[in-house]
């Protein structure tokens, strides 16, 4: 059954408001993967809410340029696309697409807009390889707790020395 004009339009709303809600698109081919593998791919997407659609690439394109970008590159748009809108982590979307296209050769990143620039595979796949958030402020508190813990060291180990060197002379000392 053919898709009303109207269902086009609704459809081309819903892409619109995404696209305005998203801190972060990524366009992915998934050509050749089977059912099963969709679902366990929007699962993965849902647990990180990331919200994955999949429309005609010409709505996809007009809902682009409702938002600003004019021109979405050709090679974005090469085979089926689905798009994967990162509503909360910028990082999510790209890392579980990069993620389960390791296991399944047929999903694959064709690019993405972060932070409103439109970028290339190869600069998504760089950003999906970044750690998570959590481990990058987990490292930073780590560096900046280094210093003064080994000052904390240093201390502690000139009181201890202190307190043997005491011990010693106690010890040659009569009682």
């Amino acid at each position: 059954m053919p898709v009303t004009r109207k269902q086009k339009e609704e459809t081309l709303a819903k892409l619109v408001d995404s696209f305005k809600k998203a801190k972060s698109v990524v366009f992915s081919q998934y050509q050749g993967t089977n059912v099963k593998g969709m679902r366990e791919l929007r699962k993965k997407l849902r647990e990180k809410k990331v919200a994955f659609k999949v429309a005609k690439k010409t709505l996809m394109t007009l809902a682009a340029k409702q938002i600003g970008f004019d021109q979405i590159p050709v090679d974005f748009m090469q085979g089926p696309i689905g798009l994967a809108f990162g509503m909360e982590d910028e990082i999510a979307p790209a890392k579980v697409l990069h993620e389960f296209g390791k296991d399944h050769e047929t999903v694959k990143i064709v690019g993405a807009i972060f932070e409103g620039k439109l970028m290339p595979a190869a600069d998504a796949r760089v950003i999906a390889a970044l750690p998570g958030r959590e481990v990058l402020l987990a490292k930073l508190l780590g560096s900046m707790k280094a210093p003064i813990a080994g000052f904390h060291a240093v201390l502690h180990g000139l009181l201890r020395n202190f307190v043997y060197a005491l011990a010693e002379v106690q010890k040659k000392k009569p009682a």
